[in-house]
Parts: structure tokens; C-alpha cells; sequence
């Protein structure tokens, strides 16, 4: 096929070596997950704490850091009118739920749904028209292409963060089995419950540094709240999900009422572990359907070729043999 053999043997050789260097180098230089995301949490202790010491709204103001570019584009979107306050505080919820603390990227999201659409359109609209870089495509489908690209521009930024969203969600409905069974150690070892949040995100780290992070956060506004319902009201609203707020409940009466938190969050994990088997299960018994696709496509066709390959090629030898003689 004009491939110089010892020329292929030698690059793929190199490839091996290389692709072995990069596994010792892997398995040689594990690092801690939650390293990156103790900044973020050193930024909201300090943010709390300057919260609490700060005696005027004007030292307050000094000490909250602003984002210029933020500001540019709030005052642009505020110029046409389109910046509404529930929907700040709607992306604001997605992007915590995604694990982004900055409030200033929801006005960036605003801004990409008004921009990209735009920016995509106009460079779709000069490479389908302007440029004719597809002469052999229809009218119908060089719209369909523009609005295509107008459509992505305007959807970008929600998929980004609903992907993120999605991602950070699961790696917490995980984890929380484990950290509950954890917290219940430590309600009856005596810890209190800014302690076993401490200890529970420490010890889940490495396996789970979403939820590690979000538990480390929780600690931190524990401390540092007049209101301890609030840091608890604050981890629902950081995570979407059900058992997150279950388990809020629980925090919140048990802390009114005095109720015993170890036997309360004993029966959650039970009730969580449960639904994460059945959900396992779920998946289990969706996976004949889902394979029967690519057995048809991929796997008959090859067995079909091992079977019948060898007695078509005899009958093929047979043939010919036959009619050469």
C-alpha cells in the first residue's frame, strides 16, 4: 500500500512508549481533588468574614471585589432592556448548581444569549452567502443552516451550564449514600454538626470532591452565619436534587426541635442506597434494548462473514474449478 513497514513499527512503538511514560507519569502524580476548589472556599470564608467585621456598607462595598467587564455588560443589557432580576437570579441558581460561584456569569450568560446568535448567524450568513463556500446546497437548506447556527448561538451558553449542571448533579447523587453513613458516625461519636460536615468533606475529598466541596461550604457558612438555617437553606439551593433537600429538612428539625439526627439520617441513607440500586437495576434492565442496535449492525454482520465466509469461498473454488475444467 506504499507504507514503509519498518516506518509504521517505529512510530507505533514510539506511540507505546509514550502512551506508557503518560500512565507511570498518571499513576505517579495523583493529586488531591479538592485542592483547586479550596480557593473558592477561602473566598467565601472571607467574604462571610468581612460580612461580620465590617461595621458600614460603604467597608463592606470596599471589600466585595468588582468585575469590570460584568459591569459593562450589565449596563449595556441594561441600555435595551432585557436585563430582568428573577432571570439573574435564575441563572445564578443554575450556575451554583453547576459549581460556579461567580454571580457575574450570570449577566456573561444574558450576554452570550443576545451576542452569540449574532456571531454565529453572521458567520454562518457570510460563509453560506457571502463566500459560497456550498454552491450544490438548495435554498431551503441555506436557510435551514443559518437558522441552525442562530438557533446554537442562542442555546450555547444554557448547554454549557446544563452539562455542567447535569455532571456536578450525579457525582453528588452518588456520593451522598456514603456521606450520610459518615455523618451518622460522627452525630454518634459526638461531633457537632458543623464538626461532621468538616470531617465528612475531608474524608470524601478524594472520592466525591463535588460533594466534599459542597459540604466543606456548608461547614464554613455554619460557622460564620447568624443563621444556621441559612447555610442549610443554602445547600439545597446550590444542588438539584431531592434527597439533597430531604436531608436539609432533616438538618433544619433537628436543630429546631432537638429531634435525634443519627437515627433521622441512618433511615435517609437506607431509603437513599435503595433508590441508587434501583436505579443501577433500572439501567440493567434497559441494556438488551439498547445493545440490540448494535449487535444488528456491528456484531451479526461479522458472524455472518466467520460462518459462511470459508463455505462461500469453497463454493466460489468449486465453481470456478468446475467450469475451468
Amino acid at each position: 500500500m506504499g507504507v514503509d513497514v519498518i516506518w509504521a513499527g517505529t512510530l507505533l512503538a514510539a506511540v507505546g512508549v509514550f502512551a506508557v511514560l503518560f500512565a507511570i507519569y498518571g499513576a505517579l502524580t495523583v493529586r488531591n481533588p479538592m485542592t483547586k476548589r479550596v480557593k473558592a472556599l477561602n473566598d467565601r470564608r472571607e467574604q462571610l468574614k468581612a460580612g461580620i467585621t465590617a461595621s458600614t456598607a460603604k467597608r463592606r462595598a470596599k471589600l466585595v471585589r468588582k468585575n469590570q467587564h460584568a459591569d459593562k455588560m450589565r449596563t449595556f443589557l441594561g441600555k435595551l432592556q432585557v436585563l430582568q432580576e428573577e432571570q439573574i437570579k435564575e441563572v445564578q441558581q443554575k450556575l451554583a448548581q453547576a459549581g460556579i460561584r461567580s454571580k457575574d456569569l450570570a449577566v456573561a450568560v444574558i450576554f452570550g444569549r443576545l451576542v452569540l446568535p449574532i456571531v454565529f448567524g453572521g458567520l454562518a450568513a457570510l460563509l453560506i452567502y457571502g463566500l459560497d463556500m456550498w454552491p450544490d446546497l438548495t435554498p431551503f437548506k441555506r436557510s435551514g443552516a443559518t437558522m441552525a447556527a442562530l438557533v446554537l448561538g442562542y442555546k450555547a451558553p444554557d448547554l454549557f451550564v446544563q452539562n455542567k449542571r447535569t455532571k456536578r448533579t450525579d457525582a453528588i447523587r452518588k456520593g451522598l449514600p456514603d456521606a450520610l453513613d459518615l455523618l451518622v458516625i460522627c452525630a454518634e461519636a459526638g461531633l457537632t454538626v458543623d464538626s461532621a460536615f468538616s470531617r465528612v468533606s475531608k474524608e470524601l475529598g478524594r472520592a466525591y470532591p463535588e460533594l466534599g466541596e459542597e459540604f466543606a461550604l456548608t461547614s464554613i457558612e455554619l460557622g460564620f452565619l447568624t443563621e444556621r438555617r441559612q447555610a442549610f437553606e443554602n445547600l439545597a439551593y446550590r444542588v438539584d436534587l431531592e434527597s439533597v433537600k430531604g436531608v436539609v429538612t432533616t438538618m433544619i428539625q433537628t436543630e429546631k426541635y432537638g429531634t435525634p439526627l443519627a437515627s433521622a439520617l441512618r433511615v435517609l441513607s437506607a431509603e437513599f442506597r435503595n433508590e441508587r440500586m434501583m436505579r443501577a437495576e433500572e439501567k440493567a434492565a434497559r441494556l438488551p434494548a439498547i445493545m440490540t442496535v448494535p449487535l444488528i449492525l456491528f456484531i451479526l454482520p461479522v458472524l455472518f462473514i466467520v460462518i459462511l465466509g470459508p463455505a462461500a469461498c469453497s463454493l466460489s473454488d468449486a465453481m470456478s474449478g468446475g467450469s475451468f475444467g
